[in-house]
């Protein structure tokens, strides 16, 4: 376990769970994971021992140096923007989502992992639209939203990309439920 002495990194919280644990059934032995915007690497770290590829992303500098200690590949990139042509059989994505205004935007790397734009969708839009990209022909995205962000929204987005999106999991919550959405061309 790393110490938290980086407090510029998101900390793994219910949506991070969901996502790992969705990852955990989902993932086939053999085949390459890429988990963009690691974060505290928790996703990857839950199944870094299976057998396969793995590959992490982080934008955020901190972030890069949480996944290195952990022992997680990681990449600092925006989004997919490095990654090759049918880099993954699987891409795992837990995106800023939550909506905020403009007036209310911080610029430190807490706050932009945490913040999704005035719709909650600024970082999810374009993920969508390189997804096809860097996802193996027959390959599938897990994506984690929250109703915060408009589920019917991203699944429009998604189709727009070529995707369909069908739900895998949930978790509702006083305030929101949070999503995994399975994308597949």
């Amino acid at each position: 376990m790393v110490p938290d002495d980086l407090p510029d990194v998101y900390e793994p919280a219910e949506d991070s769970h969901l996502l790992a644990e969705v990852i955990d059934e989902h993932l086939r032995a053999g085949e390459t994971l890429l988990e963009v915007g690691t974060g505290s690497g928790e996703v990857a770290a839950s199944v870094a021992d299976r057998p396969g590829r793995l590959i992490t992303t982080d934008l955020n500098p901190h972030a890069c140096r949480r996944a290195h200690d952990r022992g997680l590949p990681i990449v600092r990139a925006n989004l997919l923007d490095p990654i090759a042509t049918d880099a993954a059989d699987v891409i795992a994505f837990n995106p800023p989502y939550l909506p905020t205004p403009a007036d209310e935007e911080r610029d430190d790397w807490l706050a932009r992992a945490l913040s999704g734009g005035p719709d909650g969708r600024r970082v999810i839009d374009p993920f969508l639209d390189d997804l096809g990209r860097a996802l193996r022909p027959r390959g599938r995205a897990y994506l984690l939203v929250s109703t915060l962000t408009g589920l019917d929204a991203v699944r429009e987005r998604a189709a727009d990309a070529g995707f369909s999106a069908r739900a895998v999991a949930e978790q509702s919550f006083p305030f929101e439920r949070l999503t995994v959405l399975e994308l597949r061309r």
